[in-house]
């Protein structure tokens, strides 16, 4: 029988590391009693068999018991790192979820001021093609009524002639 059961469940391994066994002697005159054993140190894993040899006799037990708590411990480590995983992977999702916006967001600010760009540039194009327009106007109007008094001067002249 298994008593004083220390489980250590670290670096995701289960040992037992103290056991206290009794075994039943038998005396000569066939009476059975039970003497107690040395308390010794035992790392087994679970599922294994425990054999001690005492003075008197051999002694064989299972951990069947200290395994069904050490399962429970097991069981529960397993949940709260599942739920420690589960809240990373949440809060990584979310802040995923703000880079995605965030970039979405810049891109849209980098699309609006190309096209802000784009549109003064168009502006100022047309802006410097009508003052060109303009003013090849004024030239050719210049140089027309420069033609005519050239021609008039010479027209009165060949009258004076």
């Amino acid at each position: 029988m298994a008593n004083n059961v220390l489980v250590d469940t670290a670096n995701n391994t289960t040992k037992v590391h103290e056991v206290t066994l009794t075994t039943k002697a038998v005396r000569t005159a066939g009476a059975a009693a039970t003497t107690p054993l040395d308390t010794k140190a035992v790392d087994v894993t679970l599922g294994k068999e425990i054999t001690a040899d005492a003075v008197a006799g051999t002694v064989d037990t299972k951990v069947a018991r200290a395994g069904m708590l050490s399962d429970d411990k097991v069981l529960s480590s397993l949940d709260d790192a599942l739920t420690s995983v589960s809240a990373l992977r949440s809060s990584l999702g979310a802040m995923q979820n703000r880079f995605e916006a965030a970039v979405e967001n810049l891109n849209n600010t980098i699309n609006n001021l190309s096209s802000a760009r784009s549109r003064i540039q168009d502006a100022d194009f047309a802006d410097e093609v009508s003052r060109l327009s303009n003013g090849q106007i004024l030239q050719q109007a210049g140089t027309t009524v420069l033609a005519m008094a050239n021609q008039s001067t010479q027209s009165v002249l060949s009258l004076l002639r």
